[in-house]
């Protein structure tokens, strides 16, 4: 996606359109990340890569920005902080065009559109950029219809029709999660308008895998391994006694409410006395369950195949299985590494964003590293392969 030295000198000296904005500075990160918005929609469909070149005036003159590797990745981070939905594909690179330093952001026009940064669907007409008219998010829903590729959750389910859907829910629990109210406020946008842009059905009206896993009277009617197995064992093998035993359906959210109940149940809390403090130690942070078992849910495969996110609570130690291998730049080598991360299921990602299960996209792993380090753990233990994902945690001592 890296222009080429003769097409970003022709860009320098071009003035704004469609695909091309410039800043003086990266002072005005919510405006680069408007518009960067705007350029995956690519509402014209030019099919063309959109660039945002800071550090050059309107003038065309050199601003002489100062660029870090610090000021780099912080604007590289913004793909994945929480407020793209789905995440554009960005890049952030540092160019000298005729002498001058600069950043160049190109942005890949999106097949899953539209994309909505917090919450607002922006585009750019010619040099101008504003939030999208009802009819120009109809227009870039109707071109996921003939996306070419688009990820499985958002895919409808010729099987299922809207009745599968729980509407009562979508619209007094999930709507207003997923959107700000001045943009619920607009009166244009049907049920099925709303539904559509949130990916939960697709431009025909069927539900989507994510709409079903989200929103689903009987998510498991569909997707029979959408479920998650919880043991409890008195030992330290699979062939030792069972204590308790759950298998925990229902949408997403329900599993995952669900098991932060009974995680908080099954944590053991003792007391330490140091001196003259009292200080409550627990085997494990339940901050850390519930970010690992939240990215097994999120980060799972949900296609081909039937077999559930397991939990294995055992005497010394917690170990939570995956279905479904890293998926995109997340590989067996850089699994659980600061800074990469990839979504298989970036749908179901949003809108478990939107409901509160996700705080941060990214930070689930290292946020949990952090809490065992906190509580005297030790460090988690991956075994990754390409199909599944085992994350072990052992007991505080």
């Amino acid at each position: 996606m890296s222009l080429s030295d003769e097409a970003l000198l022709t860009l320098f000296h071009a003035p704004e359109s469609e695909r091309l904005e410039r800043k003086r500075d990266a002072s005005d990160g919510e405006k680069i990340r408007q518009s960067i918005c705007a350029l995956a929609n690519d509402l014209t469909q030019s099919r063309r890569v959109g660039v945002i070149i800071i550090g050059q005036a309107d003038d065309l003159s050199c601003t002489h920005l100062p660029i870090s590797d610090a000021l780099l990745t912080k604007i590289g981070g913004w793909r994945s902080d929480g407020k793209f939905q789905p995440f554009p594909v960005m890049a952030v690179e540092q160019r000298n065009v005729a002498g001058c330093d600069l950043i160049v952001v190109s942005v890949q026009p999106a097949e899953n559109t539209p994309i909505k940064y917090d919450g607002r669907i922006w585009i750019r007409t010619g040099s101008r950029l504003g939030q999208a008219s009802p009819e120009e998010e109809r227009i870039l829903n109707e071109r996921r219809r003939f996306a070419s590729s688009i990820p499985f959750d958002a895919k409808g389910l010729r099987e299922a029709d809207l009745s599968d859907i729980d509407l009562v829910r979508f619209n007094l629990e999930f709507l207003p999660s997923a959107f700000p109210s001045d943009v619920l406020a607009r009166n244009s946008r049907s049920e099925a308008d709303k539904l559509s842009i949130l990916r939960l059905i697709d431009g025909e009206g069927y539900p989507t895998v994510s709409g079903l896993l989200l929103l689903g009277k009987l998510p498991q009617h569909f997707f029979p391994g959408a479920y998650i197995q919880v043991l409890k064992i008195d030992g330290i093998r699979l062939t030792d006694p069972i204590i308790d035993q759950h298998g925990i359906s229902g949408t997403l959210p329900d599993q995952i409410r669900r098991i932060d109940e009974l995680m908080e149940l099954w944590i053991k809390t003792s007391v330490v006395i140091g001196g003259a403090r009292r200080v409550d130690q627990t085997d494990y942070p339940l901050e850390a369950l519930r970010q690992i078992i939240r990215n097994a849910v999120l980060h799972r495969n949900y296609d081909g195949t039937n077999a559930p996110v397991r939990v294995s609570w055992f005497n010394d130690r917690i170990e939570i299985q995956s279905p479904g291998g890293p998926y995109g730049q997340v590989t067996p080598e850089n699994f659980g590494k600061p800074n990469v991360a990839d979504y298989r299921n970036p749908t179901v990602a949003e809108g478990l964003k939107a409901l509160g299960f996700v705080e941060k996209f990214g930070f689930g792993l290292q946020s949990a590293k952090l809490s065992l380090e906190q509580n005297g753990n030790p460090p988690m233990q991956f075994d990754v392969s390409h199909n599944n994902v085992l994350v072990v945690i052992r007991r505080a001592s």
